[in-house]
């Protein structure tokens, strides 16, 4: 794609936006079913595929069942690698090759309960990029910066985020 083409994609959506700044927000939702004999759940995933979702083997699940931090990860290197393609098509950088990495660590002492002192959850996310271009070091480093600063799920975990948790039914 050209970068004229995705201005042209993009900017009616802009003028929309500009105008009714609420049709701007728009809801994402995501959905698991859990199984009944397992410790799995079904995850629903866009194009009404399913994954099957169960315990890391750090805390007792067999490998077999995706692990939900892979899936936080996979979401952050898809939305980078989209965001970072929009970008060099907007900055008219022509991409030979672009990789998009995320590394997390987390201690599965905090979610087995083990010290109330160790966090739950990644404590730590590497979003590595590997970009070939004939463009100049100043342009690559801009689009990265911009691929940061555009990425929802990056700003996301980097932001605050007003997260909750409702019980639904008690039947």
């Amino acid at each position: 794609m050209e970068p004229y083409e995705l201005r042209a994609i993009q900017a009616p959506l802009k003028k929309k936006y500009k105008e009714e700044a609420l049709a701007a927000l728009v809801k994402v939702d995501a959905r698991a079913v859990l199984a009944s004999h397992e410790i799995e759940c079904e995850v629903d995933t866009w194009g009404g595929r399913s994954v099957t979702a169960g315990l890391h083997s750090a805390t007792g699940g067999d490998g077999s069942k995706a692990c939900s931090a892979d899936m936080l990860l996979e979401s952050l290197v898809a939305c980078a690698g989209v965001t970072l393609k929009s970008v060099a098509t907007a900055m008219g950088i022509k991409l030979s090759f672009a990789e998009v990495r995320a590394e997390g660590i987390w201690d599965a002492r905090g979610t087995l309960g083990l010290d109330s002192n160790i966090s739950v959850g990644l404590t730590k996310i590497e979003l590595k990029f590997n970009v070939m271009s004939d463009s100049d070091p100043c342009s690559i480093k801009k689009l990265i910066e911009l691929t940061e600063r555009y990425c929802v799920i990056y700003q996301t975990l980097k932001g605050n985020v007003d997260v909750s948790a409702h019980f639904l039914n008690s039947k």
